[in-house]
């Protein structure tokens, strides 16, 4: 059942990478500090004061761009792969005592996955949004990301399981908003 906590934990903080970036990986590091969960021991480092403070600095600044409505989409190019990294990285560290074969095919297919998801369909969200606003309606929309983020990566921490559960369907239906929105390609009939 521990392995299977720990397995909630990383891909419920994952998901939160995906909104953004720098949030699950604070609240991380600030879990591991007072002893909320323990990481594999090259990841101790998650909880020292100088990563905590580049964290707290990152997410500030991660957060003030995406108030700016050119800027949050640009930031976006960056926050993608970033975000499927942060993925990996959290639901590796969260899992050390599992064999290098499942440690790493459930941080690169669960972490990164679900973190990349999430992304994308954040993407599609700003997408329509500038589309919809000419960028105008983007704060909202930065702002439900942060809100998703922070409620998520505590969730993952304080209810795993309901955490987990909520990440399976947060990521169905961004895989619905993100078919409507990318659209079905169809082959041009001749």
């Amino acid at each position: 059942m521990e392995h299977l906590v720990l397995i909630c934990i990383g891909i419920g903080l994952s998901a939160a990478s995906g909104f953004r970036l720098f949030v699950p990986l604070l609240v991380l590091g600030i879990a591991q500090r007072y002893d909320v969960v323990t990481l594999g021991e090259n990841f101790q480092w998650i909880g020292s004061a100088p990563a905590l403070l580049v964290f707290t600095v990152a997410l500030v600044a991660e957060v003030a761009a995406y108030y700016i409505p050119w800027l949050d989409n640009l930031l976006d190019s960056i926050a993608t792969p970033a975000a499927v990294v942060a993925g990996t990285l959290i639901t590796f560290a969260l899992v050390p005592d599992f064999s290098p074969l499942v440690q790493w095919s459930l941080a690169l297919i669960a972490g990164g996955g679900v973190a990349g998801s999430v992304q994308a369909g954040s993407v599609a969200a700003r997408g329509s949004s500038a589309a919809a606003t000419g960028g105008l309606g983007n704060p909202v929309v930065s702002t439900a990301e942060l809100a998703g983020s922070v409620s998520l990566s505590l969730l993952s921490l304080a209810v795993p399981l309901v955490a987990g559960v909520l990440v399976i369907i947060l990521f169905f239906f961004l895989f619905r908003v993100s078919r409507r929105f990318f659209g079905r390609r169809q082959p041009n009939a001749a």
